[in-house]
């Protein structure tokens, strides 16, 4: 019913920043709130971000104070804004909705 599609990873070094996009298309009226999530090699995904239509929004301690969620109603878009990036970020990196909707995945990758 919803398709997400996730796009802006990439390598960069430890201090840098990437901004992570999340489109949807489908019955985009059906996405009341979305998260965004990670998962390393080996690890058990873990939410890390999500954000309600209603502006109220939600912080994993791990990325408290560094990562911004937002969006964009005009584009159907939802963005991941990620500042001062370090080596343990390294993850697949997931947009979610309702319905059980997930985009593919962007690989962050972030060296020291």
């Amino acid at each position: 019913q919803v398709q997400l599609v996730e796009s802006g990873g990439g390598s960069v070094q430890a201090g840098e920043s990437l901004r992570l996009s999340c489109v949807a298309s489908g019955r985009v009226d059906l996405i009341q709130i979305l998260q965004w999530h990670r998962q390393a090699p080996g690890m058990e995904r873990k939410l890390i971000a999500g954000l309600i239509n209603d502006g109220s929004t939600m912080y994993s301690d791990l990325v408290k104070g560094r990562f911004t969620i937002s969006r964009d109603a005009a584009k159907n878009t939802w963005y991941l804004q990620m500042n001062n990036l370090q080596p343990n970020d390294t993850a697949i990196y997931y947009c979610n909705a309702p319905y059980d909707a997930w985009g593919q995945g962007t690989q962050v990758t972030v060296s020291a």
